[in-house]
């Protein structure tokens, strides 16, 4: 199971580029330690301008646990296996409510025999963060075994899922269903968004279902509603993270920020660990783009 030959080409093309003239925007770092002082657990950040190859890293190469976020190496697991033939969009399935699993999500709710498809399946998973949708896509994609090798060849050697994986059984207990690092996790998103995942046919459709967010309260609530964003939010109690590309008039930026070991495990938009994501998206947004300055709202409850 290899990624196709032009997505090959064009990711090392992308990891050249990308690392050569790459510099540290210091006064973004500064306006992001500053507000991370005093935060209640471990962080990790990762910011990149793509157009100016502007970058912020703190704690950006240590590896966090994913929750949710896990569900965006699945979709490439997925795409891997509808780009080879042995899955279609299209493709019917039945729901058994021998799938049900608690959590986020919708499909839980289905009555046993429910008639569904993969897109819809893939919807859920990414949209509303399905549970058992994204067991079942995990299984569809051949599980752990088959995902994480297209984590190596992605470059991505810290993204892992765990759950239900040969040989991972200790790595779950400390990080859970996945692992990932900041870096790593924004580099993912930034791939698809240059059409380097599978190829660019199936990035272009992966970027689509990507696009579409149900907890929109985080960093999403922090940038205009008319700019485009693909995000992915994950959350366990003592683990919050979230990774975002925006579509901004000064040129695309995506970043990453993951928690763990974070002493405020509750499960309101108070969460100490949320408050600081939402107050990071402004932070960055504003940063980058002054001539759209944007007044953020509070979370609507």
């Amino acid at each position: 199971m290899t990624l196709r030959f032009n997505s090959i080409i064009a990711l090392i093309l992308l990891t050249i580029t990308t690392a050569q003239g790459q510099k540290v925007d210091h006064k973004l770092e500064q306006k992001i330690k500053q507000e991370i002082a005093g935060f209640r657990g471990d962080i990790g950040i990762y910011v990149h301008q793509l157009k100016s190859n502007k970058i912020v890293a703190i704690n950006a190469d240590t590896i966090f646990p994913t929750a949710s976020i896990v569900k965006v190496p699945i979709l490439v697991g997925v795409f891997q296996k509808i780009a080879q033939g042995e899955l279609k969009l299209e493709q019917p399935f039945s729901y058994s409510d021998k799938r049900t699993y608690g959590g986020s999500g919708l499909m839980q709710f289905y009555k046993d025999s429910a008639q569904t498809d993969l897109s819809t399946m893939i919807s859920l998973m990414l949209t509303y963060s399905d549970n058992v949708t994204s067991i079942w896509l995990q299984e569809l994609a051949g599980g752990g075994a088959a995902i994480n090798p297209l984590m190596d060849q992605l470059g991505l050697t810290h993204t892992k899922v765990n759950s239900k994986t040969a040989g991972r059984e200790k790595i779950w207990e400390e990080y859970g269903w996945g692992q990932t690092t900041p870096q790593e996790m924004a580099k993912l998103f930034t791939l698809i968004r240059n059409g380097a995942v599978v190829d660019a046919r199936h990035s272009d459709k992966m970027y689509r279902y990507l696009k579409n967010q149900f907890y929109n309260g985080r960093s999403l609530s922090q940038l205009p509603a008319w700019v485009n964003t693909i995000a992915k939010t994950g959350s366990v109690d003592r683990a919050r993270g979230e990774v975002v590309l925006v579509n901004a008039p000064s040129g695309d930026y995506v970043f990453c920020i993951l928690t763990k070991n974070n002493q405020d495990a509750s499960w309101t938009d108070k969460n100490e660990s949320e408050e600081l994501t939402r107050k990071l998206s402004s932070i960055i947004w504003n940063h980058f783009e002054p001539k759209h300055p944007f007044q953020s709202f509070k979370p609507i409850n």
